[in-house]
């Protein structure tokens, strides 16, 4: 009996830590180690039984300064940092592959002249 109660509460322990995880775009990288990530999330709406999209902005804080507008990343809970920060930012998943090939065309037309 008692290795089953210990068994549980290892269990316990191991989820005790587990912060919340969500995916979304940076819509603003323009604070010092903050970014601003936008979350879309369907929602069927409760009185038209319609499929919604819900959007809601979570402000993050990203200590190297590697995310960039555009750019898809994943963001965990966190304690308090500011005012607003809750969350930090745990990767970037995709790059804004628009804002590369813009660099590349500026690059191009600086050589031409």
């Amino acid at each position: 009996m008692a290795t089953e109660t210990k068994s549980t509460t290892e269990n316990a322990a191991d989820t005790r830590h587990q912060h919340q995880v969500l995916t979304g775009r940076v819509t603003s990288a323009k604070m010092e180690k903050t970014i601003v990530v936008e979350v879309l999330r369907l929602v069927q709406h409760p009185k038209y039984r319609r499929v919604v999209r819900i959007s809601k902005k979570f402000y993050a804080h990203d200590e190297q300064r590697q995310a960039k507008p555009g750019d898809t990343v994943r963001i965990v809970a966190s304690r308090p940092i500011s005012k607003l920060k809750r969350w930090r930012l745990k990767e970037v998943l995709a790059r804004n592959v628009s804002e590369g090939i813009k660099a590349e065309i500026k690059r191009d037309r600086g050589a031409q002249q």
